[in-house]
């Protein structure tokens, strides 16, 4: 039923406001409910970050923007969520109209540039709710503050001891100068900064860094080294690309910003591939990009993936996507006599 309903309204109606009613929807329990949720594939159980995984769906960053559904989307079927992304002042984004869908390619063309709240009133909001499940604050900068790492530590400080992780954004194509943070002086600047920060907090909060999808093999290398080297907790691959939408089939491929969907899945494939060909189980990947059924979860997983996250294929598939993931995936694992998810992570690099 919630199919049909995305199909009839949410595709044809302007995207921000039916992301809107989506959440409205979301907040409500009497409106979302659905009897066949499964909430415990016992083979998609795992320990990672020091946190109890029941699957390994997460809604990315982006569709929870101000904290306001955190706490529902479990229902869903989801193992957990990341708010955000979250700059320490209010900031409106960029002008309008600023999402587009190709529907005919499934998917999503944004350049938001972090419309949110602002720190002070999320945090507030959650600390009215404390999150009951695995909750991450996907933390960033506003605008003109993109190039340093002041806004950066600011949102750390915020939300640290309310929330089961915190990822640093530096990779969205929507704010001018963010994606220098990708170079090896400056990443290097900004976790040496934000450990430094923790630390004087008292706190062992997992830190993980969402990464572009846009970068290559000599910039992976270079990052794995600055990764391993300074021993950060984990990596989220990838974010949005710029490119790959030359042979979309939607006459919104024009537009800028960043893309994703299935259009991105084999890049971002690729790229985590070649992450774990570097930094193999050391440091956890979060595999993001065209997951929408149990094979392209497992293809993720395979390529080097410990966990997933979505956004895209909700628009799509309905909210109740992460539900048919995890059953699919589960079954997946069965047919192929794989105990546990954690047996396939990185079977393609082997």
């Amino acid at each position: 039923m919630y199919k049909k309903l995305f199909e009839l309204y949410f595709k044809k109606t302007d995207p921000e406001l039916a992301h809107k009613f989506a959440i409205n929807i979301i907040k409500n329990p009497l409106l979302l409910k659905n009897p066949f949720i499964q909430d415990n594939f016992k083979n998609l159980n795992q320990k990672l970050f020091n946190l109890h995984f029941k699957n390994p769906i997460g809604l990315a960053a982006g569709f929870d923007k101000n904290g306001e559904i955190y706490n529902k989307v479990g229902k869903l079927g989801f193992g957990f969520t990341e708010v955000g992304t979250v700059t320490p002042e209010p900031q409106f984004g960029n002008q309008k109209p600023r999402v587009f869908r190709l529907t005919e390619d499934q998917a999503i063309i944004n350049r938001l540039g972090f419309p949110n709240d602002g720190m002070f009133e999320i945090k507030r909001r959650m600390e009215n709710s404390l999150p009951m499940g695995i909750c991450g604050v996907n933390i960033g900068p506003n605008k003109q503050n993109a190039h340093e790492s002041a806004d950066f530590l600011k949102c750390f400080e915020q939300f640290f001891n309310i929330t089961s992780y915190i990822t640093v954004n530096i990779s969205s194509p929507n704010t001018p100068k963010l994606r220098l943070q990708h170079k090896r002086e400056n990443i290097k600047k900004l976790i040496e900064e934000l450990h430094i920060k923790r630390d004087s907090l008292s706190s062992k909060i997992p830190i993980l860094f969402k990464i572009s999808p846009d970068i290559n093999i000599l910039e992976v290398e270079e990052l794995s080294k600055v990764f391993l080297e300074s021993s950060i907790d984990g990596l989220i691959l990838t974010n949005t690309s710029i490119y790959n939408k030359d042979k979309l089939n939607s006459l919104n491929r024009i537009e800028e910003g960043g893309l994703s969907g299935p259009p991105i899945e084999n890049t971002s494939n690729l790229l985590i591939q070649e992450f774990y060909k570097n930094i193999g189980r050391k440091i956890p990947i979060i595999g993001v990009g065209g997951i929408r059924d149990g094979k392209s979860a497992f293809e993720k997983i395979k390529s080097g993936a410990s966990l997933l996250q979505l956004y895209t294929s909700m628009i799509y598939e309905g909210p109740f996507v992460a539900n048919k993931i995890n059953r699919e995936l589960s079954l997946i694992l069965k047919e192929k006599g794989i105990e546990n998810i954690s047996s396939a992570i990185g079977l393609n690099c082997n």
